[in-house]
């Protein structure tokens, strides 16, 4: 797990801990000493801490005029026992809301399972506040993803389909934006 790092093919134009509006801001990260771990296996020490104990994120890129933001995540999504919802929600997707992001993408290739609950009151909260935004996830797994359906995150969450973006790493940020953005117009009937 410590070989698994977050994607920074974007560094060169992004970087949450330089960014004053990230809740990353001003992070320092090592190279060489590893602190944090998930069920004892120590991971990169570029993951960014929500302080769950099993959900680690890495704000890949934000931009302000669009509103939107794509972060990656990292780890077992835990609801059930770590309410990772409300971590994630009250430590990182607050402060882009209060900048006014209101388009969401959660990368979730590196998330090895989810465990609900049926309290939704943080998915909805944050829907609710996206107003004419989206929340999407791409990349999971179908297991996660099935695990959602089970829980009724897709209330909340768009994901699955075309929402497959297995060449995201290629793409400029920008684009995955219009794509996505393309995807949920159809998906909502709007076009």
């Amino acid at each position: 797990m410590q070989e698994i790092e977050p994607s920074y093919q974007w560094e060169n134009i992004y970087e949450a801990a330089k960014d004053k509006k990230s809740p990353f801001y001003g992070r320092s990260y090592s190279q060489t000493e590893y602190e944090h771990d998930i069920y004892g296996y120590y991971i990169h020490p570029n993951w960014d801490e929500i302080d769950s104990e099993t959900l680690y994120c890495k704000i890949l890129f934000t931009d302000y005029e669009a509103k939107f933001t794509i972060i990656e995540l990292f780890g077992e999504w835990n609801d059930t026992l770590h309410n990772d919802i409300m971590h994630l929600k009250r430590n990182v997707i607050d402060h882009l809301l209060a900048e006014g992001i209101k388009y969401f993408t959660l990368v979730g290739e590196n998330v090895f399972n989810f465990h609900g609950s049926i309290e939704d009151d943080y998915y909805a909260e944050w829907f609710e506040e996206v107003e004419d935004g989206w929340i999407t996830g791409i990349n999971f797994a179908e297991f996660v993803e099935r695990e959602w359906e089970k829980y009724h995150i897709d209330y909340y969450i768009n994901f699955g389909g075309n929402l497959h973006l297995p060449q995201w790493r290629t793409l400029k940020p920008e684009l995955i934006f219009l794509s996505i953005n393309h995807i949920i117009s159809h998906r909502l009937g709007a076009v």
